[in-house]
């Protein structure tokens, strides 16, 4: 069964000038126009698509990668406004729209917004929406301490960065934790941090505990051997230039040098970190 607005491997049943039929089963063939058939494929071959309905309503098959499959958030430009709503350039040929019931405010052409892909449930189009707080936190967080996530940046506010975690919740990463400009729209992963009592979900970007140690001291030793064995960076470092040499914070690379040290793998000096021979 396909699942439209998603990716789907399907097989191709039949090869025409304009292009090649998929099988989308229950005898229903899908169009993949000749401009996106990959080279040297046959009927019996497999080929991953993107499914969707083009200007008439007809489902049609894509290998262009939209911005955003049905179920995920992304930042999109609004490419044109009218009597139906707003229409976003997602990738496609055929621009996606945002109804205007599903606009927090009127949307303006050229303008840049967060939504929320998904499937109209009367038509069964897709269509996009910018009221982003209906689709996050509707279900009880499940998340364990230093869990991996994936992030999507949303806004910046006075503590840190509402982030959306696995398209499912909100997030919040603070000021205080984060070394590097932090876009909107931008995508990377965390770890959970704390999910408390009142649902509310703290976010690290670096992993916590022995594990962010033996992470970052591992970074570490690969920089110094790629360096000749010597950083001119050390615990009285400023934060942002130990964030931009390893990805963490300041107390992190503190805690992992020690470790290093302990171990007999550096050596610390005045000016920076030396590799020992045993390192």
């Amino acid at each position: 069964m396909i699942e439209i607005g998603k990716y789907n491997t399907l097989k191709i049943v039949k090869d025409l000038d304009f292009g090649v039929y998929l099988d989308g089963g229950n005898d229903l063939e899908i169009l993949l126009p000749a401009r996106y058939v990959p080279k040297n494929v046959k009927p019996g071959d497999e080929v991953e698509v993107f499914i969707y309905h083009d200007n008439e309503g007809r489902l049609i098959a894509t290998t262009a990668k939209p911005l955003a499959q049905v179920g995920e958030f992304q930042f999109m430009e609004v490419k044109s406004v009218n009597n139906t709503g707003a229409f976003l350039e997602w990738g496609l040929m055929k621009d996606l729209l945002v109804p205007f019931k599903e606009q927090k405010m009127p949307m303006r052409e050229g303008k840049w917004y967060l939504v929320y892909v998904h499937l109209d449930h009367v038509t069964g189009r897709i269509v996009a929406s910018a009221r982003i707080d209906k689709y996050l936190d509707n279900v009880i967080p499940d998340y364990t301490p230093n869990q991996e996530v994936d992030l999507l940046v949303a806004e910046e506010t006075e503590i840190g960065y509402k982030v959306i975690i696995n398209n499912t919740h909100w997030g919040l990463v603070y000021h205080s934790e984060v070394f590097q400009r932090l876009e909107k729209g931008e995508h990377l992963k965390g770890y959970i941090k704390e999910v408390r009592e009142d649902e509310k979900i703290d976010v690290s970007l670096t992993p916590l505990g022995y594990q962010k140690v033996d992470g970052i001291a591992k970074t570490i030793l690969e920089s110094l051997k790629a360096q000749g064995g010597y950083i001119a960076v050390h615990d009285k470092s400023e934060p942002e230039l130990i964030y931009s040499l390893f990805r963490c914070s300041k107390k992190a690379f503190k805690q992992a040098i020690g470790a290093l040290y302990k171990q007999k793998l550096i050596l610390l000096e005045p000016e920076g970190i030396r590799l020992t021979n045993k390192g």
